[in-house]
């Protein structure tokens, strides 16, 4: 069953969860001020908070909780894309920000949409800031807890993961692998342009 775009904000994303295990973790190690972002995959927009409304884009294919983070913080600016072709002009953003958003797509379609990152970015400093759930050897539990439970049927390793960024030409680095709510493996690391 898929939660209402309210639902979700409220079950999945509560502000203490979201602060807890993504804001705190991201402003300890990553700098949000007068730097453009672009937030992947933004749902319902629990994201934009991390940074200035006129420094923001959130982008996500569903129109619902598109329109749900529209109506939630009016003076951020958010889209409706595909991911074909992000809504952004080669060169112009300083981060590109996924939290829990690999995980929902296919393997194979990863590639064309770090390619699209690598198109966004700034060639000088520009990063992509990602928080996935991880599969991770020796927490078998949490793992199948993961893979049965979780929407995303694209749950990737670590290796995996940075990978994809690698084999697109990124220099990666872990940041932290960490627990959150105790049954759920996480994974935040860093893909910076490597020109």
């Amino acid at each position: 069953m898929e939660l209402t775009p309210r639902l979700y904000h409220n079950l999945i994303r509560p502000k203490w969860i979201t602060k807890k295990y993504i804001h705190d973790l991201l402003n300890d190690h990553i700098q949000f001020q007068n730097r453009i972002i672009l937030d992947f995959g933004c749902g319902t927009g629990a994201n934009c908070c991390l940074c200035d409304a006129e420094h923001y884009l959130g982008v996500d294919p569903d129109k619902h909780r598109v329109d749900f983070a529209k109506n939630m913080y009016p003076e951020y600016k958010f889209e409706t894309s595909d991911g074909s072709r992000l809504p952004a002009e080669s060169g112009t953003v300083d981060l590109v920000l996924i939290i829990a958003v690999l995980h929902h797509i296919p393997s194979a379609d990863i590639p064309a949409f770090v390619k699209e990152f690598r198109r966004v970015l700034k060639a000088e400093g520009g990063q992509v800031a990602v928080i996935e759930p991880c599969l991770f050897d020796n927490t078998r539990l949490s793992n199948w807890f993961m893979k049965k439970y979780d929407k995303g049927k694209y749950i990737q390793g670590e290796k995996n993961y940075l990978d994809f960024f690698q084999d697109g030409g990124f220099a990666c680095k872990v940041i932290k692998k960490y627990s959150k709510c105790f049954m759920y493996n996480e994974l935040f690391f860093v893909a910076s342009t490597a020109d």
